[in-house]
């Protein structure tokens, strides 16, 4: 008879030490510091493309657009003349008062634009960047000897819904990312002799970024003229800080696009340059603007003396 194997004895379990513990938890707080580091990380990340995607960056406007943007946002109450005229009829003068009429808003149509510059009158031509027509229209305005300015779109207070059009300064834009911009807007209209602005009811109304647009025409040697969008504009005291040559828009001629209404409005302009000495009248390229232009300009050439816009700027104390 066979006999029985013995079971071998099981070895007994060794029972973890206290190393071994403390190096279990050591491992699972490393795993979890990495984990928590690589959670970390992605939230940067998406949080910077967040804060890329929402914050206005400098608008890359490398090609033409061919549709024109809103001429103008006109306040609800007309803005009065910044020369308030006397109510007695001044003194009379053999040397006839200065205006200049500026026609803004050009650019986009060569056809209209061309109708102004065959007038027989100074005019001074204010083109809006990035725009169809920009670059030939300022060539045969220069050409021709008339001043050529940069219509310079600015945040109107109804942006986001109206939009200025390509090159537009904004409010919410960086010092950097607002200088940018404004110098590729100058660079886009050559022969420029100053800037007034397209819109700008909110923008021309904040200082610190007002400074900036400043300190760049300071540098280039540009005046600027305030359209007078808004009463509340500060665009006077921070031309004034800078000492640029500046003026500012006493009449619009064509708000409300009615021949009797402009009519109004130049002999309106004819009356604040005849108690001031000079005046700035601002009128838009729309037909019946051009033919009642040309139908009052033997009036006009005996009233007052017409010249570029350069010729109506100061140097404010």
């Amino acid at each position: 008879m066979a006999a029985r194997k013995r079971p071998r004895p099981k070895k007994p379990i060794k029972k973890a030490g206290k190393r071994s513990i403390q190096k279990a938890y050591l491992l699972k707080a490393v795993a979890g510091l990495g984990v928590l580091m690589f959670l970390v990380v992605v939230a940067g990340v998406l949080m910077r493309n967040f804060i890329s995607h929402s914050s206005p960056t400098v608008p890359a406007v490398k090609h033409k657009v061919t549709r024109a943007p809103k001429f103008e946002i006109y306040p609800k109450n007309d803005i009065p003349p910044r020369k308030a005229i006397p109510k007695t009829a001044p003194k009379a003068t053999i040397i006839l008062p200065k205006i200049a009429i500026i026609i803004d808003d050009i650019g986009y149509d060569k056809h209209i634009a061309k109708k102004f510059l065959d007038l027989d009158a100074v005019l001074t031509f204010s083109i809006l960047p990035h725009s169809t027509h920009n670059k030939s229209i300022a060539r045969s305005a220069n050409s021709r000897g008339f001043d050529v300015m940069l219509h310079l779109p600015m945040e109107p207070d109804e942006y986001p819904l109206v939009d200025p059009g390509p090159g537009v300064l904004l409010t919410s834009m960086s010092p950097d990312q607002l200088i940018s911009q404004l110098n590729d807007d100058l660079n886009s209209v050559p022969f420029v002799k100053g800037v007034n602005n397209h819109m700008g009811s909110k923008m021309t109304t904040v200082s610190p970024q007002l400074h900036q647009v400043f300190s760049v025409l300071k540098n280039k040697r540009l005046f600027f003229i305030d359209s007078r969008t808004t009463a509340d504009t500060l665009c006077k005291p921070s031309a004034d800080l800078f000492q640029i040559p500046f003026a500012q828009k006493d009449v619009f001629l064509d708000h409300i696009p009615d021949p009797d209404f402009i009519r109004k409005q130049i002999r309106r302009l004819i009356q604040v340059a005849g108690s001031h000495g000079e005046a700035i009248g601002i009128a838009h390229p729309h037909d019946v603007t051009y033919e009642i232009l040309r139908e009052m300009l033997p009036e006009l050439k005996k009233k007052a003396v017409l010249v570029g816009a350069s010729k109506i700027v100061h140097v404010g104390g």
